[in-house]
């Protein structure tokens, strides 16, 4: 006979170690729907999570996490499409301004890989990859399965979101706790994706573990344990995993929000340079696929080859492609500036003082975007793809008392000056630059553990 749901919350709570069972009965539960569909209710799914936030879990209750929601749904088969190359994919653990997957994806489908990525949405005060794709007009961000296996095999590949086949427990449980402040959990963050990643059926997953004041680890310490519980509960599914921990100490490229994102992605793969550390970020992370897929036989070759990819435009080809694919415009990237939402109202904010951008409150820019409709306080809400915030100054930046810091992009002028006061003290103006984090600091393998 199956626990009682609300047992095995009680045992959670009380910090006691749940059995592989208890743990299947519980994700059955989430599956099967709400209370009135005959399954868990949304507040039994936060004491849950609340009780795993504060209590953990030991290895082998994430392993099982990890199965259950992964068995929850569908699991893709690649077997039938004689694809030419490895199926790989990355996954980052969230950040402010973190736009890598629609640079990645393109530049490794341009290297003879197939990367059927899925992602998720905003999580707390971070971006989702999937919000931004949505900001493109016509792009289809959920097909049936059916199709997103037919664009991966065609275009090399396709970024879409959950849909309601593919790992389904943990579609309900990542929106109940994006907003019951348990998001922070490494055994749920853990399963989470990689229950998505196990039901894509992947031959490999380089993991980008953000670290700094705006990322979910803030610590090196939490972003080690978080990196060494992924590569581990993968490798032990089967899955080859490396993960490399980089720095959110301030945010990732010039733009935070979703069309503004889009619009710096779809500049850099055309070519028009772009922001140093995002550069750096993406290509370190291509070049661990290409490894992780056999398609290069050492870094150096590795970072050549995605590099080749990104400036030669056969990465963007792909990007333009997989957006014609999934629904949207055949001409898109040649006219994204003219495709995007734009907010109406547009308003630069100064700085403080004149000196050198020396430190950024990195959580409260992901907030500023949140507030200005960007992003999500409860589940229901709907997000304005338009509004954001641009033009943001990297750290080392010298200013004067006239030059802005950030460019708000906001729906109305009462937004605009919220986000404005927010920004102001978010950004420290200092007469020194203080020492910075390379922007990739620790590689993990499963050698490593």
């Amino acid at each position: 006979m199956a626990a009682l749901p609300q047992e095995i919350i009680r045992r959670k709570r009380d910090g006691d170690a749940l059995s592989a069972e208890e743990i299947e009965s519980f994700v059955a539960g989430i599956a099967a729907g709400s209370a009135k569909e005959g399954g868990l209710g949304d507040g039994q799914l936060a004491a849950f999570a609340m009780a795993v936030f504060l209590n953990g879990m030991t290895s082998e209750e994430t392993v099982a996490l990890t199965r259950a929601m992964t068995a929850s749904g569908r699991q893709l088969d690649w077997k039938g499409f004689a694809l030419a190359g490895p199926v790989l994919d990355k996954h980052s653990t969230g950040g402010v301004g973190d736009k890598v997957s629609l640079i990645l994806a393109p530049i490794l489908a341009a290297c003879d890989a197939y990367v059927p990525m899925i992602s998720g949405r905003g999580l707390g005060h971070t971006g989702g990859t999937l919000d931004k794709l949505e900001s493109i007009p016509g792009y289809n961000a959920t097909p049936d399965i059916a199709t997103f296996q037919r664009v991966v095999a065609e275009v090399g590949c396709a970024i879409i979101g959950q849909t309601a086949d593919l790992a389904p427990a943990d579609r309900r449980l990542y929106a109940v706790r994006d907003v019951t402040a348990t998001v922070e959990s490494i055994p749920l963050i853990t399963a989470s994706i990689l229950s998505k990643k196990l039901a894509a059926g992947l031959d490999g997953l380089v993991m980008d573990v953000k670290v700094g004041n705006g990322a979910f680890a803030s610590s090196m310490q939490m972003a080690d344990d978080l990196a060494e519980s992924i590569v581990s509960v993968a490798t032990g599914a089967g899955l080859p995993t490396t993960a490399l921990i980089t720095d959110m100490n301030q945010p990732l490229g010039r733009s935070a929000g979703n069309a503004l994102e889009v619009l710096e992605c779809v500049e850099m793969l055309a070519g028009e340079g772009g922001d140093g550390r995002l550069r750096e970020v993406t290509l370190a992370l291509a070049a661990e696929m290409l490894l992780l897929g056999g398609l290069a036989g050492d870094d150096g070759a590795a970072r050549k080859k995605a590099e080749a990819a990104l400036t030669s435009g056969r990465a963007a080809a792909c990007f333009d492609a997989m957006v014609v694919a999934l629904g949207g415009p055949a001409d898109f990237m040649a006219r994204a500036k003219d495709l995007l939402p734009k907010a109406p109202v547009v308003r630069a904010v100064q700085a403080k003082a004149a000196g050198v951008v020396s430190a950024c409150d990195t959580r409260a820019v992901g907030l500023a975007v949140i507030a200005l409709g960007g992003g999500r306080r409860r589940v229901e809400d709907r997000i304005d793809p338009a509004v954001g915030i641009d033009d943001i100054l990297p750290l080392g930046q010298v200013v004067t008392a006239a030059d802005p810091i950030a460019v708000v992009h906001a729906a109305d002028e009462a937004g605009a000056e919220a986000a404005a006061e927010i920004l102001q003290k978010a950004f420290e103006i200092g007469q020194t630059d203080n020492d910075r984090f390379p922007i990739v600091r620790q590689r993990i393998t499963a050698k490593d553990l």
